[in-house]
């Protein structure tokens, strides 16, 4: 009996794929297709037939791909774009450019008035600030997905027309809105008023307490808060912006001795100049007494004229009345009726 030789063991199959067969199907899924991925792979493996399920897969890849390049730079670029946008207002907000644009210097002698200028900047800059970066990831990312949906096939000028018929409507119907945010804007790139200001609306009279792209504020003498869209702000009138002017009439006798009264006036004029607690912090240039401002058969009337630092001048006029009387008491000088 013939010993029995070992068996000799059957190859088992691989589960290696073969190159030549993955690279012969790549070659034909990418054989019509110019994305990148294909345009790799077909430099990789030229001249290779691959079956059609292939192609679909490296279609699919090669969209996926470009879509995730896309949404990459757009947010690389929208970053970039944000971080110079929040530089250049902060750099707005500690500077001095709203009183270089305006021209003139902007009186802030007292601690009160430069905390006031510098919450008028900040807020400006950030409301602008909040604008252009909002505006900046509308167009970027709006670009993109055009970019995007123009990858996947979809046809643009449909949508497009699509979009514009909607923003003419939502234009149409929103329209005080738009007015008011554009108005906003202007106001706050012209700097025509900041909180802290007292400003004459024509609607209302008041303080500004807060201001934004769409509404202002206001806080007037009695303590009623008005809300003053932008949109309806036709004039302002600013108290607070560089200087303001107490005037101040002294009406007497019509027999009084003109030049007696104002060599008065004009002492109690200097008196007030040359008091420290108000010259060159609330009186900014020395008073004037302009003289007979008006003449009537009953009296004589005498203005004095005192340029002051902004929304000052009240409190300036009623300190002057206050030294006016108490100098004619003294003087036994009579006022007019």
């Amino acid at each position: 009996m013939l010993p029995l030789s070992p068996a000799t063991p059957s190859p088992e199959p691989t589960i290696v794929p073969d190159p030549d067969v993955v690279a012969a199907k790549v070659a034909e899924a990418c054989e019509k297709n110019e994305g990148i991925f294909c345009t790799v792979l077909n430099s990789a493996f030229p001249d290779r037939d691959f079956p059609a399920w292939v192609q679909l897969v490296a279609g699919i890849v090669d969209v996926l791909l470009l879509i995730v390049l896309i949404l990459a730079a757009a947010l690389v670029i929208r970053n970039v774009i944000h971080r110079l946008i929040t530089r250049l207002t902060m750099r707005a907000s500690v500077g001095v450019l709203p009183e270089r644009l305006r021209g003139k210097a902007v009186l802030t002698s007292t601690e009160a008035s430069a905390a006031v200028m510098t919450e008028r900047r900040r807020a400006r800059a950030e409301a602008m600030g909040s604008v252009l970066r909002s505006l900046a990831s509308v167009i970027i990312l709006g670009t993109a997905a055009l970019m995007i949906f123009a990858k996947l096939g979809v046809e643009l000028t449909p949508l497009l027309t699509s979009v514009g018929i909607i923003g003419v409507a939502v234009g149409f119907g929103a329209q005080e809105l738009v007015k008011d945010f554009i108005a906003g804007m202007f106001m706050l790139l012209e700097d025509q008023y900041g909180v802290g200001d007292v400003i004459d609306t024509g609607v209302a009279v008041g303080t500004v307490e807060a201001v934004t792209l769409r509404i202002t504020r206001l806080r007037d003498a009695d303590g009623k808060v008005w809300y003053v869209r932008n949109g309806t702000i036709t004039r302002v009138g600013n108290e607070s912006q560089g200087w303001s002017r107490a005037l101040v009439d002294v009406p007497v006798p019509y027999d009084s001795d003109v030049a007696t009264v104002r060599e008065l006036l004009t002492g109690i004029a200097r008196e007030l100049w040359e008091d420290p607690e108000y010259r060159d912090t609330v009186i900014v240039e020395e008073p004037q007494v302009f003289g007979l401002e008006s003449v009537s058969n009953s009296s004589v009337i005498f203005r004095v004229s005192v340029k002051t630092a902004p929304a000052q001048h009240l409190e300036v006029a009623r300190e002057l009345r206050l030294r006016v009387k108490r100098t004619f008491d003294e003087k036994n000088i009579a006022f007019a009726a």
